[in-house]
């Protein structure tokens, strides 16, 4: 909520691109359409970002005033934008314009959209590109840490979790201590995926046990509200109102802990959500249950994460004998 007063407070003309100064009512919707369209803050903070670029790529050319942007201005952009960024950045972008003109139609603010007809560039993705731990690896960063301290016992929960449940870092970062509950002798787990979706797990054994010792040790079973992940100040709980831990300090954290370990294989937040899946299938799981795990609306998405296929290529490798 705090972010969309943010941006609402923004609204002003000295921070609206120039491109949309000109045009009755344009900076009022283009800020709704931020702030009631868009209820996503990463997509938000993404798509902010890339009309800006387009406005300030127009204002370069002389062009101030939406009337004069045509389907040939933005294909144009499209294609520099395509020397210097990704396919996916490209696409991005190209959706971000799209859909602020729908609005600014919808508005009455334009009369046509000129992104409407401008196709991106052909991209196809049949494997993702995360990086992904072994189960070996995995047992070997779980088990290099030390957990005879707070700090230790909470980022071992923390990375379990991810591993175990598919989890991303903004839902693990996001749990209530009341998230974590025992039902039928075994605890579970509640994520708030982005989306609106919640989606409410049993925990690995694993798991159970390091979220228990977790909340344990730091004294949380009697704070249901506050975050079950809490920054830590010099390695303990302090004493006021608690902070759940940020994602940059997650990322970091990881990256400590997996040199620590001594992995070579350069791992984000994201690889324990395909260490998780991959995992999971090498040992009979269904891909249909994975992407009910893992809140996928699709299948073809779950497919990304699923690097069995690694093994087989590292084993055909091995045939090149000289």
């Amino acid at each position: 909520m705090s972010e969309l007063l943010s941006i609402q407070v923004s609204a002003s003309t000295a921070l609206l691109p120039a491109l949309f100064q000109g045009t009755p009512d344009g900076g009022r919707h283009f800020w709704e359409f931020f702030t009631v369209n868009i209820r996503n803050p990463n997509t938000r903070r993404a798509y902010l970002k890339a009309v800006g670029i387009f406005a300030a790529w127009s204002k370069e050319r002389g062009m101030d005033d939406l009337a004069r942007v045509t389907p040939m201005h933005v294909a144009a952009y499209v294609e520099q934008l395509g020397r210097t960024h990704s396919k996916p950045t490209v696409k991005q972008h190209l959706a971000a314009i799209r859909m602020l003109f729908d609005w600014l139609v919808t508005g009455h603010v334009m009369h046509t959209n000129p992104a409407h007809a401008v196709r991106g560039p052909k991209h196809s993705v049949r494997k993702g590109k995360t990086s992904v731990l072994s189960a070996e690896e995995m047992h070997e960063l779980l088990a290099a840490i030390d957990t005879t301290s707070l700090l230790g016992l909470r980022d071992r929960a923390l990375i379990a979790l991810m591993g175990y449940t598919f989890a991303r870092v903004g839902a693990a970062t996001g749990m209530k201590v009341e998230d974590y509950y025992v039902q039928k002798r075994r605890g579970w787990v509640r994520l708030h995926e982005k989306g609106g979706k919640v989606t409410e797990l049993p925990c690995h054994h694993n798991l159970d046990q390091y979220l228990e010792e977790w909340i344990a040790a730091a004294g949380l079973a009697s704070k249901p509200e506050a975050p079950l992940f809490p920054t830590l100040k010099h390695g303990r709980l302090s004493d006021g109102e608690l902070a759940g831990i940020p994602q940059a300090n997650v990322h970091l954290m990881i990256q400590r802990r997996a040199n620590a370990a001594g992995l070579r294989t350069k791992i984000s937040a994201h690889s324990f959500r395909a260490t998780g899946i991959t995992t999971y299938l090498q040992n009979g799981g269904k891909l249909e249950t994975a992407q009910q795990m893992a809140g996928h609306e699709s299948a073809r998405t779950t497919g990304l994460y699923d690097r069995r296929s690694d093994e087989i290529a590292l084993d055909e490798v091995e045939r090149i004998a000289y």
